[in-house]
Parts: structure tokens; sequence; C-alpha cells
């Protein structure tokens, strides 16, 4: 952990010497001869940062250590603070010079500048000030690098493994032991025992995090009487880290030969022994902790263990996911939590075992407690019951129920080993991630997402010049999740949106934070939490402040606060007072600031003095208007405003957000227009919505539609709000302006604004006179989607009609929606979009559904090759079409082969509403065996036609369908 800030400052420094020597020279150099005192600072760190590998190694054993550790994380944390603040400087004196735009945006060779007049006597005493305070903690860091002798660390190199002691697994165990896991069990043996089809050498994986109990079902297997009769041989192996070829060969070769005679020779010699002695022979080998996740030295092995015979198994246990991956193996099962019964079994036979059934009694009641705490973890249980062995009163019992378990030195090496494993084998800069996430309390939801932007706002992922670092992000996240650190993923399309983190877990990252983490709940009567010293040092803060309790003020004490994450319940809305606020703006030194949901209605001037921010969340605020002085937040990178449904205008000065990479504004229905600074922020990546001034607007306030042109970076979702109000679309200024934007998948043309017609009520309004519906065409020809687009959406067009051929152009597109173009009276040849997995019609003025709609309107070929429309589609959906009353059942030409014609073969759902023209469905979709869901509402003619029983269409029905919330049931 603390070489994740040492290296954070150690970067930082370097940023601002390579500014200060290449771009503004003297401008931005401190008052006074300090060079000396800045060259001591990067020895100190340098040096300090050597040994840093050693001391997170010995501070578990060694308290003195632990405690050196925490005092050069307090100077570090110090030191970053003030070179954060003269990195800020620099940035400032370059905005204000009109040398800097977005500080992702491609480097351009400017001029050198004059000292510019507004810059004088107050920001040569500001940066007089930090020179002064560099000098002051570079005497704390020195102090602390000389102490670093006293403790005889050694220099370790990053790209060095330590050697951490593992301990080694064995095949014996007692099988009556094992508590629960039938299923589990039964599943593996099956898997064990059967017998495949296919030729290659079988391997099984059991996943999970460490203490789950992988190694004890695999050495339950591994002495199974039915398993032991299937195979020839049975080798186990404890592989562990780092995966050493010539040991594992060696175990290997003398379970195979069941000899104690030293083997030697090099890998290949051992490797062609291993084929040899396997010939013919069927055998299941057991990898037990296997870490190594470089293909090139597991392949040697697996070519030589294909020699055995057909039927030959291999089984891994691992903590990483990624591992199965490299080792090719078939089958993966994920050992979950053992359930309450299932725990408390285990627990009862360690701790209560040979007791007195009178003191059994009066220590079950504390025992059961102890078991929920443990939450299904086997590890967990076995410790402490173990520990509770030897401890016979109820009241030694009571302090281990309500003390924290990671504290505890009796249990430390059983339980947190396992951890500490998975935890040292983590990169540095990954470790710092996982710490952080102790600010969570237990059994929160963690969005993906969010966490990584937490993660920035700290630096634990680089500078935030690197516009990659969300993609760094991404692979730490990525890291811990393959770990087991994080479980229960919520998933979209096998895409991780969010996860948890099992509590003994949660327990584990609040040990390493070592209190800089906390997560607190202040109900009605709690004392307030801050009035005592124990956490007055805590930096990263996650606040519940339930409805009706007064907000805890002696938070604003704590000024080393970097983190301030506040939530709510959805029903708890809390109110936060200006004069909170106004304290809270006296916390300097927070990169991380959020608090959603709590009906704030101004934010105060002073927010400007927060120049460490870089995440500001306001989502949910009643807010009618953004302060001016938020500008001044230069090294903001996240600004979320979403669902402040009274905000009008953002900051006139939103240009000098330099650092901005994401504005999140969705559900701001009251925003007027983007302010015209937006055009300079080009290395912006998210922009939720971007709003087209309407008329009336001033000119030299708003960010014409024009000025997209300048954010190409933009990426996933966008929506462009208010096109109907666009004139003028024909001079071209407009044309392919978002052709370029490649890494947008989603986009959402609105025609419409949104008026609010009550307190929680809106409605869409669109443009007045003077735009007619060839202005609306002449605006959506011109905005030529990115080619790579996944999600269109369209709402309330009136033009007549579609572009010619720009809609069929979109190849990759997979959900389409059209809502409200009641103008359009023709659907375009959609069945030729090869992708298409849903699409939804909604409002049109449409009569008859023809083969244009299939694409088939040039007529279809009559070759022996297959023609498919449609192919992908699985749903379809048609809303308020008033005036549809036929759909053509995709008639083919005469002499046409219609066995080579192929419509919707994917569909699965089919939903018409609001259709009571509509006079039948055509018979094919009827007798669809991929069609699984048809839903009919407020259709009457429909409705009588597929009446049940009575209906003239009534015998056609093949599937189960929903007619007005009435289940129709499949034809026997």
């Amino acid at each position: 952990m603390a070489e994740a800030i040492v290296s954070v400052s150690l970067e930082l420094l370097d940023s601002i010497l390579l500014s200060t020597a290449s771009f503004i020279g003297e401008q931005v150099r401190l008052v006074g001869d300090i060079d000396e005192e800045v060259d001591k600072l990067k020895n100190n760190l340098q040096a300090i940062q050597a040994v840093l590998l050693d001391a997170d190694q010995k501070q578990m054993k060694n308290r003195a250590v632990r405690v050196w550790l925490n005092r050069l994380k307090d100077a570090c944390y110090d030191v970053e603070d003030v070179l954060d603040e003269w990195n800020t400087e620099i940035m400032k004196l370059k905005i204000h010079g009109g040398h800097v735009h977005n500080a992702l945006a491609p480097k351009k060779k400017v001029c050198c500048f004059f000292p510019s007049p507004c810059f004088g006597f107050k920001e040569v005493v500001l940066r007089h000030d930090i020179a002064v305070r560099i000098t002051e903690k570079n005497k704390k860091l020195d102090a602390i690098a000389k102490e670093k002798g006293d403790y005889n660390l050694n220099i370790i190199l990053a790209n060095e493994r330590p050697d951490y002691q593992r301990i080694q697994t064995t095949t014996f165990i007692n099988v009556s032991d094992i508590c629960g896991r039938d299923f589990e069990k039964k599943y593996l043996i099956n898997r064990l025992l059967c017998e495949s089809s296919e030729q290659n050498l079988q391997i099984i994986s059991l996943v999970g995090m460490g203490g789950i109990g992988k190694t004890t079902l695999a050495q339950y297997v591994y002495n199974n009487g039915d398993v032991k009769s299937n195979f020839n041989i049975r080798i186990w192996v404890c592989v562990s880290d780092p995966f050493d070829e010539l040991m594992i060969a060696k175990a290997i070769i003398q379970s195979l030969e069941n000899s104690s005679t030293p083997i030697v020779g090099d890998l290949q010699f051992l490797l062609q022994r291993i084929h040899d002695s396997i010939a013919g022979k069927k055998f299941l080998l057991i990898l037990d902790d296997v870490w190594n996740e470089d293909y090139n030295k597991w392949e040697p092995f697996y070519h030589c263990l294909k020699n055995g015979l057909h039927g030959s198994k291999i089984l891994i246990t691992t903590r990483k996911e990624s591992v199965t991956r490299i080792m090719k193996s078939i089958d993966i099962i994920n050992v979950e939590e053992l359930s309450y019964e299932e725990n408390w079994e285990l627990f009862r036979r360690l701790a209560l075992f040979e007791r007195p059934t009178h003191e059994c009694e009066k220590l079950e009641e504390i025992g059961r407690e102890i078991v929920k705490k443990c939450k299904g973890l086997p590890l967990a249980t076995k410790t402490i019951g173990s520990l509770l062995q030897f401890k016979r009163s109820s009241d030694e019992w009571q302090r281990v129920l309500h003390s924290e378990m990671w504290k505890l030195e009796e249990i430390e090496k059983g339980l947190l080993s396992p951890l500490m494993l998975s935890y040292n084998d983590l990169p540095s800069s990954i470790r710092k991630c996982f710490s952080y996430c102790a600010v969570f309390p237990k059994d929160h939801h963690i969005i993906k997402d969010k966490l990584i932007r937490l993660w920035m706002a700290q630096g634990y992922l680089g500078l935030e010049k690197d516009p990659k670092l969300e993609t760094i992000g991404e692979e730490y996240f990525h890291h811990l999740a393959t770990r087991s650190f994080f479980q229960e993923f919520v998933k979209s399309k096998d895409v991780i949106l969010g996860c948890k983190m099992h509590d003994i877990v949660n327990d584990f990252a609040l040990f390493l934070s070592n209190g800089e983490c906390l997560a607190i709940e202040v109900n009605i009567g709690d004392k307030d939490p801050f009035i005592n010293s124990s956490n007055k040092n805590v930096r990263h803060l996650m606040l519940k402040v339930n409805k009706g309790v007064s907000f805890p003020m002696t938070i604003c004490s704590v000024k080393s606060l970097r983190s301030l994450l506040m939530i709510s319940d959805d029903r708890d809305y809390n109110a936060l007072s200006g004069d909170v606020l106004q304290n809270l703006c006296k916390l300097t030194c927070l990169r991380s600031l959020k608090f959603p949901k709590y009906r704030v209605e101004e934010i105060p001037k002073d927010i400007k003095k927060l120049i460490h921010l870089r995440y500001l969340d306001l989502s949910s605020q009643n807010i009618v208007q953004l302060p001016e002085s938020l500008s001044e937040l230069y090294n903001l990178h996240t600004l979320d405003i979403s669902d402040c449904r009274d905000l009008v205008e953002l900051p006139q000065g939103i240009d000098k957000l330099v650092n901005l990479r994401r504005l999140t504004n969705v559900w701001s229905h009251a925003l007027l227009y983007i302010p015209k600074g937006i055009e300079k922020l080009t290395g912006l990546q998210t922009l939720s919505e971007f709003v087209v001034s309407s008329e009336g607007d001033s000119d030299s306030k708003a960010c014409s539609l024009e000025g997209l042109k300048y954010l190409n970076d933009l990426e996933g979702s966008l929506t462009i709000r208010g096109l109907g109000f666009v004139k003028f679309a024909s001079d071209g200024k407009i044309n392919q302006l978002l052709t370029n934007k490649e890494n947008l998948t989603s986009l959402s043309l609105q025609f419409h604004k949104w008026k609010r017609k009550g307190p929680v009520v809106w409605e869409p309004i669109t443009s007045g006179g003077g735009v007619s519906c060839e202005d609306y065409e002449l605006v959506l020809e011109a905005l030529l989607p990115p080619p790579k687009l996944e999600r269109l959406n369209i709402e309330h067009y009136r033009g007549n009609t579609f572009p010619s051929t720009w809609i069929t152009s979109l190849t990759k597109l997979k959900s389409l929606f059209l809502q409200n173009v009641s103008n359009c009276e023709n659907l375009h040849p959609l069945g030729k979009l090869p992708f298409l997995e849903r699409l939804h019609i909604d409002n049109m003025y449409v009569k008859k559904v023809d083969n244009v709609f299939w694409g088939m309107e040039s007529g279809t070929s009559s070759s022996s090759s297959s023609s498919y429309f449609f192919p992908k589609l699985k749903e379809l959906e048609f809303w308020y079409m008033h005036e549809w009353e036929e759909w053509d059942n995709h008639n083919t030409k005469k002499g046409e082969d219609k066995e080579h014609i192929k419509f919707m073969p994917c569909l699965a759902t089919l939903q018409i509403e609001y259709c009571p023209k509509l006079k039948a469905l055509p018979d094919s979709l009827l007798q669809r065996t991929a069609l699984k869901e048809l839903a009919i509402y407020h259709c009457d003619i429909l409705r009588e036609r597929y009446k049940e029983g009575t209906g003239e269409d009534w015998h056609k029905i093949s599937l189960n369908i929903i007619i007005d919330n009435e289940w129709i049931k499949r034809q026997q």
C-alpha cells in the first residue's frame, strides 16, 4: 500500500519538473533557492520505495515496521497534497495564458509567454508558500528515510517475486469432517467418472476464493472409492507459486514410480520420463493451488500428459479464473459458501468437541451467532472453531463474538494467511485499489465504473493526462475479480456491471487499510462518530445519515479526508443545509465527493477551495444552477449531474475544466443548452446528453450543434436532445458530424425537448413554427452515425421519410428504436440489417407492412443459396400503430424458391400493443418454433381473431400467447 502512495508522489513530481522545465519556465518555479530540496525529496522517495516490498512483508510480524509505514504514508500524503497544489498552479497559469484546452487533447507546440499582469504578488506569495511547505515536508520525510536502516529492510526489486511461504497441502483428510457440499461432491465425482467421446485430455477446475474449501473438496474426490477404482494412477501435486516446472515434474514422477530415490535430470528428461510412465495408463492428476498464468510453462506438461489412456483427467484448484483458460479447462466448478446449517455443523465439531453436554448447551447460542459472522466461509469457521476449542468460558466466547476477528493474534495465522497470499500476489498498484474497497460497507453493491473513477481520483491508476486510465482500471478490476476478491457479479451480456465483497474479504480489506477507510451509518440516538479521536485519521469515508438524523458536523474537523461518499436509501431523502455544505468545503484534501439524493438546492461558491477534487457526484439534487466558481476545479475529471431535473445552466467557464473526462447529465431535463466552452474539451470521453439551444437562448452562451465535431473522443452512449430546433441544416455545417466518433456504441437522436407539467411529470415539446418536415429530414440526413454503432434511438421525428440509405448502412446495429415518428408512412428495408436483435416501432403512420420491410422490395433471387431476412432478430415490438391494417406474409415472386428464404429465424418475442385496425398476423410467425412469447394488448380485431375456441384463426396457434393479460394455451 505504501509503495503505491510513494509511486503517486514520484510520478507527480516528475510531471511537475517536466512542466516547469519545458513549458512555462520561471513563471512556475518556486520562490527561493530550493532546487536542492526538490532533489532531496525525490531521492528520499526513491530510497524509501526501494525497500517497501520488504517492509510490507515484515509489518505483519513487526509492529515497529507497521508504525514506521503508517508514519511514511502520512508524510507521503502530505507531500502529494503539496505537489498537487503546485501542479494545479501550473495548470492555472497555462489556462489563463490561453495555452491549454483539454488535458487529454493532442499537444501542440506553443511559444513561451511573458508573465500575465493578472498574476502578480498573490501568486508569488502562494508559490513561496508551496516552497516553504515542500521544505517542511521534506524534513519529516528525511527523518523517516533515515529510520529505515533501523529495521534491516532489504531492497527488493518490483519484478522479483518474494518467497512467500505457502502451506503445503496433502491428500489425507477425514472424509467425515467434510460438512455439506453434497451437490458439488456428486457432480465432481460424476465428471471424473464419465467417459467423453473427445480424445483430448480433460481438465476440470475448482475455482473460488482462498479458504472456501477447494482443496478439501479435491481431497474428498481423490480419496473416493469409486474414483480410486476408476483410475490406474492417482497423483497429487501442490503447485503453489512460483510455478516450478522441475519441482512439479519430480513430484509427478515420485507418485508414478512410488519411489523415494532422488530424481535428477533436466526438464526435458523428466517430461520424457513422465510421458513413458503414463503410456497406456488411466490417471487422475490433481494440481492444487495453481497460480501460473503463463501458458508456455504449462504447455510442455499438457503435451506430455496426453500420452495417458483415454479417460484420464486433470483436476486443478485455483483462485484465478484466468488460470482455467490458460490450462484449457473444459469444466469449471465455482465453489460457493456453505449454508448456515452446514457451517454450524463444521463449527460444532471443532469448537464443542468432547465437551460436557451442559457446557455445550451454555455455549451453543453464542456459537451460532459466531457462525453467522463467518458467512459460510469454511476457513473462517475452521479457524475460529479451532481457536474456541481451547476457550472454556462463555465470557471468552463473547469476546470473540464482539471482536474484530482480524485483530485477534490467535487466529491471524490461520485466517489471514490465505487471503494475504492472494493479496501479496497482486502488483503493488492493485493492492492499494483493493484496500480502498474497505470504504464500502458490508453487502454494499459496488458499481464497477464508479469504483474505477474513485480509484482514478486517488491517483491509483496514474496521472489524469493518460487517456487510457479507464482501461487500466478495467484491468485492475478484472485482476481482483479473477482472484475471488469480488463476488455476486451483476452482468449484462457477459459484461460485469457490479459486484459485492464477501464479508470476510471486506474485513480483510479493513485490516489492510489500517484505519484509513471507514464506513459509518448514523441512526437516531447514535453518538457522533467523530467525537473520539479513533476516527480522526480516516482518509476515505462512506457515510450514511439516516432520515431524521442531524448531519455529524464533526466530520468537518477530519482535515485528512480524501474521499467523502455519502449514501442514502432510495426511500429516505435527507436534506443537507447550506451550512453543512459550506463547512464541507473546508475539507480541502478531498479528491472524491459524493452526496446524491440529499435535496441540495444550492452549491456554495466556496467549492472552488476543493482544488484537489477529481470526482464530484451531485446527482439527484434540486439545484437550479451551478456556481461559476466550480470552473476553478481544474483537476476535476468526473462531474455527475444526472437526474438534476431543475438544473437550467452549467458554468460558462466549463472550458477551464481541462482534465474533465466525464460529464454525466442524463435525465437533467431542464437543461437549456450546453455551454459554448464544451467544444474546447476535446478529450471529453463521456457527455450523456448534448442539448441544442432553442430560439431565444443566448448564442454567446450556447454551444451550437456544430461544436460537437470537436468531441471525437466521446464513447459509449450519446443523446442529442432538441434536434427539432435546428435550422439551416442545408448549409452543410453539421454534415457527418458523428461519423468520426468511432467509440460511440449507442446514439439517441431526440427531436424534442422537455417541459415540466407537474412536480414529477414532464412532457415532450417540439419546435414551433419555422421548422418544416424538410428541415427534419435534412438534419437526420446530415447526422450520419458512426459505422460501429450498436444501438440507435430516434424520437419525435417529424420528417415524412427516413434517410434513403444510412439506416441500412449500419451493419453493426443490434437495437433500433423508432418512437413517435408519426409522419412517416413507409418502413425501410430493415430486414437487411445483419446483426439486428431488437426492433421497436412506436407511433408510426403505417397502413401496411409489406416486402419493403422484409428487405424484399426488389424481389429475391431464385438461386439455390439461402436468403435471410432479419437473420438475428430476437425481439420485435409494434406500439400505437393506429392506422396499421395489413401485415403481408412476406410473399415471394412467382417462380421463386420459398424453401431457401428464411424470415426472422431467431425471433423469440413478439409484442403488439394498441394496433386496433390490424387484421391478422402472418401465419408463419404463429407456427414459428423459435417464438417463445407472443403478447397482444388492446388490439380488438386480433383479440377476436385468436379468441380461444371461437376465433377464426384459433386453430393456427401453436404456442402460448397473452391477449390483454389473459393466457391462451398452446394447442395440443
